[in-house]
């Protein structure tokens, strides 16, 4: 395990620091569509990615969707530490986007760890900032975007996360992770299809500009 985690993290943290992870975290593999995390839960571990692609999704009053941001190899979530280190009830919902591995730290390490390793409370500080600008992107583009470019960005962010331009989700899937309806994402996946952005096939949707 310990080089996997040199890996991926080797660059980011000293010797000492990835002996420890390698020696209290625990590996995990979960298949695409597999809830990690659920909105009210309390979080006893945090993720670090060894590889794979986690989606971060919040929840309105009716009990839709929106999209947050994606996590891929390397990163781990802001809003995991934040509820891990104040041990209050998560407020997102985290779902493995494809096949995914990572290792999770308990959450006592965390602290101990922020006072021990300055490569480690970089990290964390680094992860919050990047985090925040990806949340504040997703706002602006619910507050300034059409649906239509909001839907393209969504199409090509999926293919940055994946390094995959082809995208098997549903168009109910989109809808909601873009929180709108279905009829409104088929009609602009065909109108992006006509652009020649996209190719729409039976069971996937394939992305040429991005």
């Amino acid at each position: 395990m310990i080089e996997e985690i040199k890996k991926n993290y080797g660059h980011l943290f000293e010797e000492e620091l990835l002996q420890e992870i390698n020696n209290v975290g625990v590996i995990k593999e979960v298949p695409e569509g597999f809830k990690l995390i659920e909105i009210g839960e309390y979080i006893k571990s945090m993720p670090l990615l060894l590889s794979g692609v986690i989606k971060i999704l919040r929840e309105d009053d009716n009990g839709d969707e929106l999209l947050l941001y994606f996590l891929e190899r390397g990163d781990t979530c802001a809003m995991t530490l934040s509820c891990c280190l104040g041990q209050t009830k998560s407020e997102i919902r985290a779902i493995a986007e494809v096949d995914t591995k990572l290792i999770m730290i308990p959450i006592q390490k965390m602290e101990e760890w922020t006072g021990k390793y300055k490569t480690w409370r970089n990290f964390v500080f680094e992860s919050y900032h990047s985090r925040l600008m990806e949340m504040l992107e997703t706002i602006d583009s619910i507050a300034f975007l059409k649906m239509d470019e909001r839907l393209l960005k969504y199409l090509q962010d999926k293919v940055k996360v994946t390094g995959d331009d082809i995208i098997h989700n549903t168009h109910q899937e989109i809808a909601y992770d873009l929180h709108t309806s279905r009829v409104v994402i088929s009609r602009l996946l065909k109108a992006l299809e006509n652009k020649g952005v996209i190719e729409l096939h039976r069971n996937n949707i394939k992305v040429l500009e991005f």
